[in-house]
């Protein structure tokens, strides 16, 4: 099977990229809407830097993808810690913080 070349360009603006420290992540039947927030030491408000709003299946393939490259950053970096001994709170029935 050709391997197919993807050519993914990247404007100035976008390649600086958005700090978040928490996601927001809720669904609907037909589609997963990820929210990428900064949240401040000290303070109880979170502002949303960026949403991305995907189909089920390419949800699915993000989280692989992302499995994937953790494994491989561990095997290379040793063991990503943890440290948190709460479990994430979740927003109603359709979703949940990271």
């Amino acid at each position: 099977m050709e391997e197919k070349k993807l050519d993914v360009n990247v404007s100035e603006e976008v390649a600086q990229g958005n700090y978040a420290n928490l996601a927001i992540i809720t669904h609907s039947n037909n589609e997963f809407i990820l929210d990428f927030a900064s949240l401040m030491p000290g303070f109880n408000k979170a502002n949303v830097r960026s949403r991305i709003i995907m189909t089920p299946l390419n949800a699915k393939r993000l989280l692989a993808a992302l499995n994937e490259n953790i494994k491989k950053f561990e095997e290379k970096n040793g063991p990503i810690s943890d440290n948190h001994t709460e479990p994430f709170p979740i927003m109603g029935g359709n979703g949940g913080l990271a």
